[in-house]
């Protein structure tokens, strides 16, 4: 019965000090913690080749390489940032400069670019995306596809200011 009494005494006496002070962060509106930027990937920045021509397709097409550019913390689409992409293909390897190409995002921050199909490298099919403009943090991505049978691949990034 003592320890029901204890609990219960314990129990006002919080409450009525949480009502005298207010219910603090209860009554404030909740706010976004922000959307984070996309760290570069390992790997990611091989083979990359500064100031790679945009281009309406890379060779003969048939994949389609998309995503979204967002700016960090609000994650607003971010129109008309330069995306290069690059990738070993059946027409040429990653290192070759006709592999490579770069796109701009549309007024909502997306990209598109039709590419020949990628095919496997060093055991694994995989793209290769670049954010390298100087308005924000460079940032190199080398996402890898589920099957080398798919046709498109997508990556996004968030970019923090430079």
């Amino acid at each position: 019965m003592a320890d029901l009494v204890t609990t219960r005494r314990r129990f006002l006496t919080s409450t009525g000090a949480l009502m005298a002070v207010g219910l603090g962060g209860l009554t404030e509106p909740a706010r976004a913690q922000g959307v984070a930027p996309t760290p570069s990937m390992r790997g990611g920045a091989n083979n990359y080749r500064p100031g790679a021509p945009i281009v309406k397709r890379i060779g003969g097409g048939g994949f389609w390489m998309t995503g979204t550019v967002r700016r960090a913390g609000d994650g607003v689409p971010l129109p008309g940032q330069r995306i290069q992409i690059w990738a070993h293909t059946t027409e040429g390897h990653e290192r070759d400069a006709r592999s490579h190409g770069a796109t701009l995002t549309d007024e909502n921050g997306e990209f598109r670019l039709e590419m020949p199909q990628i095919v496997p490298a060093f055991g694994q099919a995989h793209g290769h995306l670049a954010y390298d403009s100087e308005e924000f943090e460079s940032v190199f991505l080398r996402p890898v596809m589920r099957r080398s049978s798919d046709t498109s691949l997508s990556a996004d990034f968030v970019l923090r200011p430079a």
